[in-house]
């Protein structure tokens, strides 16, 4: 139950939009709330969300209990970095689905957050984890995760506002010829591939991605990248299209560039690697509640690890 009053600039507002303003609620479940009869107005119960309010009324707020999720919680062993009532900030493993789909009904995210996560109080009235980003399936990395509406609007809105950063580390195809440099790309759905993402689209949309190369391999490079915008397979479009495709791509990536490397050795290396060479590496954010400036980073996974050991290897002989 929460109690708020209607001061000066409140009055003459309708009850649910006051509602969705001070609880950062969405406003279909403020509706819901005042129909059932969860919301009183000086001791008396209300139950039309147009109801317009008068100066110093006291309203009392009473949230809808959220619907359990139709999902099994799976015990899929996590790397949690960070968990508190609020949020969760984890280490995503490569090869792990975010969201339960078609072909991916088990073993998700999703299903092992709600196993691992205490103090789910529900996002838009279902008692899940609320997923603020994605990362692909063969991405792996950091992910900070809702678990109540007021944490998930208020990390929706930093990610909306460019407040929250994330860095990546791609390992790609190539050696640029500079050292750092901008990508500003608008992208969108392929014209012709609706599964792939491309620069040239019927409908783009603004894309912005930083990189910088921290190091230097035969014929690769691991680059720090740095998306402004937050657009999907944004990285991976984004390198393809300067030439630098992250290796292991199994989209954005030919694999018959691989071939044109003279060295045998280099050229098994690439032809062997399991999967996207993607990272998110390092995530600073204000934490929803308690605004606290909060930073973290998940060192390489183990087969990106090996991949670069043995180019370095390769360079050394």
């Amino acid at each position: 139950m929460k109690v708020f009053f209607c001061i000066s600039n409140h009055v003459g507002k309708r009850l649910d939009i006051f509602l969705t303003e001070v609880t950062n609620l969405k406003r279909a479940q403020i509706k819901k709330a005042i129909v059932q009869g969860l919301v009183k107005v000086n001791d008396k119960i209300i139950t039309k969300a147009h109801y317009k309010l008068k100066e110093k009324e006291r309203v009392v707020f009473s949230p809808l209990p959220p619907v359990e999720l139709d999902i099994t919680p799976e015990p899929i062993p996590l790397d949690i970095l960070y968990q508190d009532e609020d949020i969760v900030v984890l280490n995503k493993p490569p090869g792990m689905v975010v969201h339960p789909a078609p072909g991916h009904l088990k073993g998700t995210l999703v299903h092992a957050l709600l196993y691992h996560c205490n103090h789910l109080s529900g996002i838009g009235g279902v008692k899940r984890p609320g997923i603020v980003h994605r990362l692909d399936k063969d991405t792996s990395g950091l992910m900070v995760v809702a678990k109540n509406d007021v944490a998930y609007q208020e990390l929706s809105q930093q990610f909306k506002e460019r407040i929250i950063k994330k860095q990546y580390l791609a390992l790609v195809f190539g050696i640029p010829k500079e050292k750092t440099g901008v990508i500003d790309f608008s992208l969108g759905r392929h014209p012709k591939e609706r599964k792939k993402f491309s620069i040239k689209t019927r409908k783009p949309r603004s894309a912005l991605t930083l990189w910088q190369v921290k190091e230097t391999f035969p014929h690769s490079a691991l680059l720090l990248c740095e998306p402004k915008t937050g657009r999907t397979h944004q990285i991976r479009v984004h390198l393809s299209s300067i030439g630098h495709p992250v290796l292991g791509d199994p989209i954005y990536f030919r694999k018959s560039k691989i071939k044109q490397i003279l060295s045998k050795k280099v050229r098994q290396i690439l032809q062997q690697i399991p999967r996207l060479m993607l990272h998110s590496w390092q995530l600073q954010l204000f934490h929803p509640i308690t605004k606290k400036d909060m930073r973290f980073e998940a060192p390489l996974p183990a087969d990106m690890k090996e991949v670069i050991n043995s180019l370095k290897q390769v360079a050394d002989a």
